[in-house]
């Protein structure tokens, strides 16, 4: 697990794009945070499991049933925080029999609050799995569900590093420094 921080545009999504990239074999699941939906609870867990649902049967019947009313496949009450968090654990730790996961979350300050919640329970029990979790924060801010897991903070090149990767750029640059 990993949890990458920087500014804005600083090259987290393309560190992200790279682990995509460098996956071959591996089965890969991917969440982009909006901020426009904060306040719909899992949608976030439910951009990056929807297409894990597969297993959704083999999950025991608690944990079946709370994630199918997290995901709006099933009419009950509020779903139960908890057994959300562990089907998704389940769910995806099932999913890594079959190829091992890499699940990439970008922009994990956006996540809705059910979501970063669940996805920090599961970060935080993948022990013997075969999956990979990464997440993307923009910095400044702060996701409480994350911490404690590994930061990276990633910064921008040094002005002379720039220059001199931007020197194999074909045709001209302006001028910037």
């Amino acid at each position: 697990m990993q949890v990458l921080r920087g500014e804005a545009g600083v090259g987290k999504t393309a560190l992200l794009e790279y682990v995509a990239e460098q996956a071959s074999g591996y089965r890969v699941v991917r969440l982009a945070g909006v901020q426009s939906e904060m306040e719909l609870a899992y949608a976030g867990l439910h951009q990056l499991c929807a297409g894990l649902l597969e297993g959704l049967a083999a999950l025991p019947r608690l944990q079946r049933d709370a994630l199918q009313v997290a995901f709006g496949l099933a009419e009950s009450g509020a779903p139960d925080h908890f057994m959300v968090a562990l089907a998704i654990l389940n769910l995806m730790s099932e999913a890594a029999e079959v190829s091992p996961l890499v699940c990439l979350i970008d922009d994990a300050q956006w996540l809705d609050g059910a979501s970063a919640q669940a996805l920090g329970f599961v970060a935080r029990r993948l022990v013997a799995e075969r999956i990979v979790m990464v997440f993307a924060v923009r910095e400044p801010s702060h996701v409480p569900e994350l911490d404690g897991l590994p930061d990276l903070v990633v910064t921008g090149l040094p002005v002379a590093d720039a220059r001199l990767l931007l020197a194999v750029v074909p045709g001209r640059l302006d001028e910037l420094w």
